[in-house]
């Protein structure tokens, strides 16, 4: 899909025909995906991104990307695959990768997200070195649309009714 010819003039007409501000729209792109053709992926990343258009790395870490495809690709966000902070907590090498991907993406101006939050413990490390966001378990499983905004609603008035 992200190599497909048509993809930015498809997701501007939509965002126009929907009234969707752009930046509501964050599109997430796998290492894996960018590899198959980096140059008309990044063309096309750059395109979307100059509509507005969030872009995000998904699954940091497990594919083959070069550190470099950072600094060229245009990125908003970094996610950290969950196989880095499932075990951060036992493991001092996973607890350094996290790490160093937090301090690398927040040095390159992008936010970073761990997926795959399950414990509070996980969660204190994470918010400890800086990280903007996390998912997982811990927040909520992933819920089909309707659940998700009955589960919104709640929290809301559960929200109004602390205040």
């Amino acid at each position: 899909q992200l190599h497909h010819a048509e993809l930015p003039r498809v997701v501007n007409n939509l965002l126009q025909i929907y009234r969707l501000p752009p930046r509501s729209l964050e599109l997430e792109v796998t290492e894996t995906g960018l590899m198959e053709d980096i140059n008309t992926a990044a063309q096309h990343l750059l395109s979307l991104r100059r509509s507005g258009a969030l872009i995000a790395i998904d699954d940091f870490g497990t594919g083959y990307s070069s550190l470099s495809y950072l600094k060229s690709l245009p990125l908003d966000k970094i996610k950290i695959d969950r196989s880095f902070v499932q075990d951060l907590i036992d493991d001092d090498d996973d607890a350094t990768i996290v790490r160093a991907i937090i301090q690398l993406g927040k040095s390159l101006g992008m936010q970073v997200i761990a997926e795959g939050v399950e414990t509070l413990e996980q969660e204190a490390y994470i918010v400890t070195q800086g990280c903007h966001e996390g998912q997982g378990y811990l927040y909520s499983k992933p819920l089909p649309g309707r659940e998700l905004l009955a589960y919104l609603k709640q929290s809301r008035e559960r929200n109004a009714a602390s205040l």
